[in-house]
């Protein structure tokens, strides 16, 4: 079934006891997963991912994404079958090879990321099969590119594309084909001022460009390398509650299976207030509550 989760930036500014009451808030609106991100040197994917099982009793939790150079592939894999085993149905894994200063910041290579991400698969799949998982969880990868998503669906269950635009959906669920979970971000921003908020869009796509894989994903959608309306348009969906509805559900029509939404230019609890404001509005768009589900 069709869903709506969130992702939550790294960057709010907030302390654990913070986080765990307004993840219990998120939890009682009825959106079907909530995702974090993570940093190397950062707040540890998985401990976080324990802290938001812990805070909440029903809403599916995902590392959006665990990054691959933080941690060897064994102890990726003993660490997702710990968290799943303590909350069965309720874990998801995104992977995601990052960037190159975060393998150069732990010593690696970055020379070859696809052969790596391959490789890194493969290893976790020799630690499953030593010591099986007793919950299954599923396994996504963080994917932009044809190789990458040609990857997440023959290696793991599926795509969480990051900061794309609706066109890459389409796209990237060609590639996919069915059966395998896409799981796009989408960010948002209850604003009706086009001042306003297209001045937030235009800084997180600034900030989205910098990055050379994403800024050549864009140019391959027709958008180019300036920071225009539309390009901030496309990337976040900004204008009243319906306006963003109407947003997911093109991300869901465009071959999504569940939407990551995530408020921008607020702190944590701003961020749950606009997914209070929100959850009316996507109820009448499609379910919130179905979990992402683990493929045969």
């Amino acid at each position: 079934m069709k869903s709506v989760g969130v992702w939550l930036y790294g960057g709010y500014p907030a302390t654990v006891d913070v986080e765990r009451e307004q993840l219990a808030r998120i939890d009682a609106l009825g959106y079907a997963s909530v995702w974090m991100g993570e940093t190397i040197g950062g707040r540890d994917a998985f401990v976080r991912s324990a802290v938001f099982l812990g805070a909440t009793s029903r809403i599916a939790v995902g590392t959006g994404i665990a990054n691959v150079w933080a941690r060897p592939a064994p102890t990726a894999q003993a660490a997702a079958r710990s968290v799943a085993d303590a909350h069965p149905g309720r874990f998801v894994l995104g992977l995601g090879i990052g960037h190159p200063y975060q393998a150069e910041s732990t010593g690696q290579s970055y020379a070859k990321p696809l052969t790596a991400m391959r490789e890194y698969l493969s290893r976790m799949d020799d630690e499953a099969a030593a010591n099986p998982p007793a919950a299954p969880f599923s396994r996504v990868l963080a994917a932009i590119g044809p190789k990458m998503l040609e990857l997440s669906r023959d290696a793991a269950d599926g795509a969480h594309p990051f900061a794309m635009p609706v066109e890459h959906t389409a796209f990237a669920r060609k590639i996919l084909g069915p059966g395998k979970l896409l799981i796009p971000h989408q960010a948002v921003l209850l604003s009706t001022d086009p001042a306003q908020a297209r001045a937030k869009a235009r800084e997180m796509a600034r900030q989205i460009l910098q990055v050379k894989a994403y800024a050549k994903a864009w140019r391959d959608f027709g958008y180019g390398d300036e920071v225009t309306d539309r390009l901030a348009d496309a990337l976040v969906a900004w204008g009243d509650e319906e306006t963003i509805a109407r947003r997911v559900r093109e991300q869901l029509d465009a071959g999504a299976d569940q939407v990551l939404i995530s408020p921008t230019g607020v702190d944590l609890p701003g961020a749950a207030d606009q997914l209070a404001r929100l959850a009316p509005a996507l109820t009448a768009q499609t379910a919130l509550t179905a979990l992402p589900e683990v493929s045969a």
